[in-house]
């Protein structure tokens, strides 16, 4: 699986993110040197991971846009799925403000959600949906989630023209994504709908 290094200028699962006076910088808060798996990050996150069958693991790839830990491909058809995960316990945020406290992780969800759905999209619409908080809670069990559709940046995929974009936080847990890459919807709606299922908290 793959190893996350704690350290921020390298770090596969770091997250920096401009917003309005300050800056959220996710980071594991241990020493320098320790590794990360997936499997440690699911863990620390409360998170429950099933693989659908029919795809395979594939290495995790630099880009621009979202640094991600875990990777799978369809085996048969155009798709791709991608996992980050966030826990809360690695947030730290650079609050600039001195008049006014820093912003509580465990609110920041629907402000990263936004900022991500604008990077991942390469413009034009993308529309998006949050769960009911019931609907987030028995499917997911998650506190909040939310998905959009749009067309993919190709600084974070050459390979494909659609990203979906499913969100979920748990508070006091994590944040975690679950990046859907495709071409033609309808030809692998049966294996996404497993996607937007294969990841929960426990």
């Amino acid at each position: 699986m793959t190893g996350i290094r704690s350290n921020s200028n390298s770090l596969p699962a770091s997250l920096l993110l401009a917003a309005f006076v300050f800056s959220i910088v996710i980071v594991p808060l241990n020493a320098s040197e320790t590794v990360y798996t997936f499997q440690q990050l699911l863990d620390d996150a409360g998170l429950t991971l099933h693989e659908p069958d029919g795809f395979i693991k594939k290495e995790p790839e630099e880009n621009t846009v979202l640094s991600y830990e875990y990777a799978l491909q369809h085996q048969q058809k155009k798709l791709a799925v991608r996992y980050a995960i966030r826990p809360i316990a690695m947030v730290q945020i650079d609050y600039e403000d001195p008049h006014n406290a820093a912003p509580e992780p465990n609110h920041l969800f629907p402000m990263l959600f936004q900022t991500l759905v604008s990077d991942f999209s390469r413009g034009g619409n993308s529309p998006s949906n949050e769960y009911s908080t019931s609907d987030a809670k028995s499917k997911f069990p998650a506190a909040w989630a939310a998905a959009a559709v749009m067309d993919v940046n190709h600084d974070f995929s050459t390979e494909y023209e659609q990203l979906l974009l499913l969100a979920l936080h748990k508070n006091n847990a994590s944040d975690a994504y679950v990046i859907i890459l495709f071409d033609d919807y309808e030809a692998v709606k049966p294996e996404i709908d497993l996607l937007l299922e294969s990841l929960k908290f426990k």
